[in-house]
This record gives structure tokens, sequence and C-alpha cells, in this order.
């Protein structure tokens, strides 16, 4: 709070606590000058985001509203390419079958090299980030330990630290679902490319990993409504809601909702089904290709952050 309040912002980036805080608001609550701590450090992260970002546009692009329809654009033109390319820009005819929109093949090779060039630009950044780590708070006589990576992915996988958080009880519960139901669904999606490529797709209603989907989908809805609902009436807690915090919470929604139509539309053969594949295809660019440069890369920067506090021993 003092180097934010000095404007030291190279003090700030790089700065491992700010990564090791689980915004449960308990510091905003106690403060007895009611200066909302819990915001100043989620302003920061924002600013690691654009810091980090390579280059430098794409920190910007999820993290500023005036550059929403061009953050649009992107997929959509690309999408739109890749389709005219392949010959395939049509609403076909008969019965609904995405894989003549789109083939399967290129849909997967496409959109898994498009995620791996963002992910690699991505890289750069946390290994710039970890080296300012180790300026930050140096590992010590002791120097550092082998990386813990099973502590901590416990750590992780049961949000432990989630416990110690007295103001947002279902803080714990609500990020659990979305995290949850979140990995699930990349579970079941590289299940469905799997199935591509042994010629087993589209899945039926019956099948476990469709059942799966679906479950996990639910889990989503139940984690969104908590956190929406808490951000809209607990705002004491909660502090102020941001354009970046209600960008992921409207992309991920999105994300789940237009999946869950286009699986509705295949099977019930809506006319306007192709419509919704395609904002859905928007819709997974928006949050997957772009997840290290949103609010969501949180996923990447506390990872990274906790290898780091664990490997130097801090608790």
């Amino acid at each position: 709070m003092i180097w934010s309040g000095w404007g030291l912002q190279d003090r700030l980036m790089g700065n491992v606590d700010i990564w090791l805080c689980h915004q449960c608001g308990d510091c905003s609550t106690s403060c007895p000058r009611d200066v909302k701590p819990a915001d100043v450090i989620s302003a920061i992260r924002q600013l690691s985001y654009k810091h980090y970002a390579r280059p430098r546009f794409l920190g910007k692009l999820l993290g500023d509203p005036a550059w929403l329809p061009l953050a649009i654009a992107i997929p959509v033109v690309v999408i739109i390419g890749i389709l005219s390319l392949a010959g395939t820009f049509r609403i076909p005819d008969g019965p609904v079958d995405y894989s003549v929109f789109f083939p399967h093949g290129l849909l997967n090779g496409s959109f898994s090299a498009i995620t791996l060039f963002f992910y690699l630009l991505a890289a750069s950044g946390i290994g710039r980030f970890w080296k300012d780590m180790k300026r930050q708070a140096p590992p010590g006589e002791a120097g550092m330990k082998k990386l813990p990576v099973l502590r901590v992915l416990v750590e992780i996988l049961s949000h432990s630290n989630f416990s110690q958080c007295a103001s947002r009880k279902p803080g714990k519960v609500a990020h659990m679902l979305l995290f949850f139901g979140f990995a699930l669904l990349i579970l079941v999606t590289l299940y469905a490319i799997w199935a591509t490529l042994s010629h087993n797709y589209p899945l039926p209603p019956a099948n476990p990993m469709k059942i799966l989907g679906n479950a996990a989908s639910l889990m989503i809805y139940a984690g969104l409504g908590i956190m929406i609902w808490q951000r809209l009436f607990n705002k004491r807690v909660f502090g102020k809601t941001g354009y970046p915090d209600w960008l992921l919470l409207v992309s991920i929604g999105l994300l789940t909702l237009s999946g869950t139509l286009v699986q509705l539309a295949r099977f019930g053969d809506w006319a306007m089904a192709y419509h919704l594949y395609f904002f859905h295809l928007v819709a997974v660019w928006f949050v997957i290709m772009y997840l290290p440069f949103s609010k969501l890369g949180h996923i990447f920067y506390r990872t990274t952050a906790l290898l780091y506090a664990r490997s130097i021993g801090r608790k």
C-alpha cells in the first residue's frame, strides 16, 4: 500500500505478494481508513497483465473497453478467413452437421496452432515475471529449493488458502465450482478432439463424457451466479468491480451458454444452429486464446508466484 501510494511501480511489478493474495476482502473490511486495499491489489494485478504482455497491445486489448470492438473483430475476421480459404463459409444443406461448416481437422489444427502461438507469446512475459520476482525477493543464502510442483498443485486443487478468508465465505465455493467446471470442460474438449480423430464424433447424449460436460456447465453457471450476486450485492467486501472483472465473468458465461445452445441446436436441428456455432467459436477464442492477457491470466501468474514463493521457503 505504501509503495502504491508513492507510485513505486518498479517495486510492485514482479512482487510475489501481489499474487499470493486471494482477494478475500478481509483487508478492506478491516481497514480503519476504508481505503480498500483489495481494490488496490486488484488494480496492480491488472497493470501487471499489461506490463508483461508482449506485444504490448495485447495487454491493452483485454484491459480497456475502448479496445473491445477490435478484440471481437480479430477472431471474427480470422475465423471467416479460415472458412473462406477452406471453401466452407456457407450454411450447409440438410441436417445440422458442424463438421461440414468447419471440418474437424481444420478446426482442431488451426485453433491449436493459434492457441500455441498466443501462449508462446505469454511465456516470454512469464519469464520476465520470474526474473522480477527473483530481483524483488532474492532466494537468500539457502538458495532455491527444487520447484515444489506437487505441493503447489495440491494447494491449488484443494483451495486450502481460501479457507482462511473470513469475509468471503461463499467465495471458495464459487471459485471451486468455476475452477473445476472449467477444468472438466477442457478435459471433455480434449476427449472430443480425440473422438474426431477416431471417427466417434459427434458424441450421443448418453455418452459419459457428454454428461460430464453438461454437469461441468451447470457447475460454471452456479459459480458465476454466486460471483455475480456477490459483486452486485456485497460491494463492501468485493469492492469495485471493474471492466476486466465483468469481461471475465461475461465471456466465460457466454462461452458456456453458447456451448449449451450449440448442443441443443444440433439435436433439435435448429435453423440458426450454424450462427450459434460461429458465435461459440468466437467465444472460445475470447476465453482460451486471450486467456494469458485477460484477468483469467492469473491462472499462470498465481501458479508461477506460488512455485517461486514455495521454492524460497515462503509460507
